[in-house]
């Protein structure tokens, strides 16, 4: 078993949780306070995390958020990173892929360099791509599989061998799972599909993102996504509750939303 799942399984435990709250800062939503501060991407992550890292096993952050304000987006995430617990998972939403030796660069920032405990993948490229990632044998390697945006049944449907394409992936990633650090990533606006990704693969992690905003069905998420063990699943909210509220109280209305999602789910469980 790989450090990364021991590391998720003692998190989940100790804050009895599979919430991973996204760490995607828009400051269009931001309160006003914030609008004088030198670093207000960090001051609200901070405000957030100060407010949630109790309660969720892990943080996504979505590099996009970063990189579309340039060097200082990328200085604000950097110190984000240094302020979240060391017991907490956090995963870098950059959605890499590409041949082998790129590949093993992009893998190499990530989890050398920002030093994220886990990274999401792009398998377009096959197993070239993704292997570099998964040399980093402590590090959690998430696989899109079925992503929750609205067309993805456009190419993810497609069938291959006899049955679709997102099937074939999860296969493909089980296969590829020789030291027990690679996972899959599965919307929750998709979940009538996860008992056949979790009997192609069923005890990979799965990262579920679409709970919130995106209108994803939690209840049955958690009906059929839950690994033998009962666990096996960091479910996904950005907006529902970083952005809960542009007040002033914005990281306690963050909070309440981060326990209210927590108790849905374990009252599921």
């Amino acid at each position: 078993m790989s450090s990364f799942v021991d590391k998720l399984s003692a998190v989940s435990a100790k804050n009895n949780s599979f919430v991973c709250v996204g760490l995607d800062p828009d400051p269009d939503r931001f309160p006003a306070h914030l609008n004088g501060s030198d670093d207000a991407v960090f001051d609200f992550n901070r405000a957030i995390i100060e407010q949630t890292s109790d309660i969720v096993c892990a943080y996504k952050l979505n590099l996009a958020f970063y990189e579309v304000l340039g060097p200082r987006g990328l200085i604000s995430m950097e110190k984000t990173l240094k302020l979240i617990p060391d017991n907490v998972i956090v995963i870098a939403d950059a959605k890499r892929g590409d041949i082998g030796n790129t590949a093993r660069m992009y893998a190499q920032a990530l989890f050398e360099y920002y030093r994220f405990d886990g990274a999401t993948v792009n398998p377009y490229l096959g197993r070239d791509g993704v292997q570099p990632f998964l040399d980093y044998q402590d590090k959690g390697v998430f696989v899109l599989c079925l992503t929750s945006n609205a067309s993805a049944r456009d190419i993810q449907d497609l069938t291959v061998n006899g049955q679709p394409l997102y099937l074939e992936i999860a296969s493909a990633v089980q296969s590829w799972n020789t030291t027990g650090n690679a996972g899959l990533v599965v919307g929750a606006t998709h979940a009538e599909s996860l008992p056949g990704i979790r009997s192609k693969a069923p005890e990979l992690p799965l990262l579920i993102p679409g709970i919130g905003a995106q209108g994803g069905d939690l209840a049955s998420v958690m009906q059929t996504g839950l690994n033998q063990k009962g666990d096996g699943l960091l479910i996904n909210s950005s907006r529902g509750i970083i952005h809960a509220s542009s007040d002033p109280d914005f990281a306690e209305a963050a909070r309440n939303a981060a326990i209210a999602l927590r108790d849905e789910i374990n009252a599921l469980r």
